[in-house]
């Protein structure tokens, strides 16, 4: 299961919008849309989740539902070490934000 806000705080950890995430789950832009205006936890066809959340966790996104052992509990999204960018059909690299930079600078 994955909720809205996952959805979101996944797409902006691996910073990509709808369009992009769309293409890397196979998936419409408005099947996206209407995921993320969902409250609470998403439901949709099977089919479509499934490939939503197997694209994410290809892409380096781990899902953190209720009752898993977290420091502080509850729902979330972590990006796994060691990933490399999604791939989409036609993702335009965005500018780089002066987070990015900094995690750059450090390396």
């Amino acid at each position: 299961m994955i909720t809205a806000n996952q959805l979101r705080a996944a797409r902006a950890l691996l910073n990509i919008d709808q369009r992009q995430t769309a293409d890397l789950a196979d998936l419409s832009v408005p099947t996206i849309q209407r995921m993320e205006a969902s409250d609470g936890v998403i439901r949709g066809n099977v089919d479509s989740l499934m490939k939503l959340v197997s694209a994410l966790e290809n892409a380096g996104i781990e899902l953190i539902n209720p009752g898993v052992t977290s420091s502080a509990g509850g729902r979330g999204v972590r990006l796994r070490e060691h990933v490399t960018k999604p791939k989409t059909k036609n993702i335009k690299q965005s500018k780089s934000s002066p987070l990015r930079t900094m995690e750059r600078t450090r390396e």
